[in-house]
């Protein structure tokens, strides 16, 4: 990725609004800019901080048990350490910097930026000069360059191979969790076969373990709870059975969403009703995917088929994908964002019902004609029997 012109384009856009410099805290921004991808940050107390300049110098202040993969990731001015407990931390570093130039104005990206950091820079930086950068920084990351878009691709190769290793390992009687190592054993897999095909030039940050979060699933009776995790349930004879990946997926920092019910042994026929309705849903959305349209309209096509079938509408259309797992924009009620060829997209259709909920998504490229699935997989609930 060519992190150097990601940087040029954001100072260009920092002279245009007489910026002196940008401080950037979330870890996927981060890494957006800079190529780095550290195992710490502020849960641990250790916040990364990026300090882009007006001219082009950028700073990278890190924890400096991470200087060492620091540098090596980066092609930043300068990585700039500190130790737990000496010399104030990080905060040295920064005031350094904010004390020894003149502040026309600055940005951060104010919604992310934690309160420790954002009360210390204001110590330096009168509030009214501190600008929100942050949907500078959306709208920059919405349209995917062909780095990312291979990227997106060999991620939805990783999530196809997890569905597969889940429905191999479904069956009567077998644990939720059970499921869930399967799946996460298959994509670990296909990811390391990614790897050593196309990153080689990437090593030794190549991480095809996929272990980002517990992974959401539910069966039977409990599809009615969304975020419901693999647990100890035992999957039974002609119920269903609901995985999505969305946060679990991960393929080289990028994330997908990609969803599927299943049916455990045989169709139910409640759930198959239900789910044709989801799918439905998912289609009419997609329909309104293309550059020009606007993003609130694939939600509103969406909700008419949930609505008409006599269904609460349970949650957006969908959301941009990319680094991080929500981005902008949202297919969402009120989001008037036009889209553009190279925004990536999960769309998804749902229907709740009393006993169960059935949901259905992809991941999709927004293409010059459409749009391009970067999730193809079976929706016939023939093939989506398990067990």
């Amino acid at each position: 990725m060519d992190f150097i012109a990601r940087r040029k384009k954001l100072t260009e856009h920092m002279n245009e609004q007489d910026y002196t410099l940008a401080l950037l805290t979330d870890p996927s921004t981060i890494y957006y800019y800079t190529g780095y991808h550290g195992a710490l940050g502020i849960d641990w107390g250790r916040p990364n901080l990026f300090v882009l300049m007006n001219d082009g110098d950028s700073y990278l202040i890190t924890p400096s048990m991470e200087e060492e993969m620091a540098n090596t990731q980066t092609d930043v001015t300068e990585v700039i350490p500190w130790t737990d407990g000496l010399d104030d931390e990080w905060r040295k570093p920064l005031s350094g910097i904010l004390e020894n130039i003149k502040i026309d104005r600055m940005g951060i990206d104010y919604l992310k930026a934690p309160r420790v950091v954002l009360d210390f820079v204001m110590q330096y930086v009168n509030p009214n000069k501190i600008n929100d950068i942050g949907m500078v920084i959306e709208s920059m990351r919405m349209v995917k360059d062909q780095y990312e878009i291979q990227i997106a691709r060999h991620t939805g190769e990783v999530a196809i191979a997890m569905l597969e290793g889940a429905m191999e390992a479904a069956a009567p009687g077998v644990y939720e969790f059970e499921v869930s190592l399967a799946a996460e054993k298959a994509g670990t897999y296909k990811a390391a076969e990614l790897m050593r095909k196309y990153y080689k030039e990437e090593e030794p940050f190549n991480y095809p373990t996929i272990s980002n979060q517990q992974q959401i699933m539910a069966s039977g009776r409990l599809t009615t709870m969304c975020h419901h995790r693999a647990g100890m349930t035992k999957l039974e004879h002609g119920e269903p059975l609901f995985i999505c990946h969305c946060g679990t997926v991960s393929f080289k920092g990028f994330y997908l969403g990609f969803d599927r019910t299943l049916f455990v042994g045989e169709i139910n026929e409640e759930v198959s009703r239900l789910l044709k309705i989801a799918e439905s849903a998912q289609k009419a959305a997609l329909a309104e995917i293309k550059p020009g349209a606007v993003a609130e309209d694939a939600f509103f096509a969406y909700a008419e088929v949930i609505q008409t079938a006599g269904y609460p509408i349970p949650f957006r259309a969908g959301r941009s994908l990319g680094f991080s797992v929500n981005g902008f924009p949202q297919l969402a009620n009120g989001d008037k964002t036009i889209l553009e060829e190279g925004m990536i997209f999960a769309v998804d259709g749902g229907a709740d019902a009393e006993d169960y909920r059935t949901q259905v998504g992809d991941s999709i490229l927004v293409t010059k004609d459409g749009y391009e699935f970067i999730t193809p997989f079976t929706k016939n609930h023939k093939d989506l029997i398990v067990g």
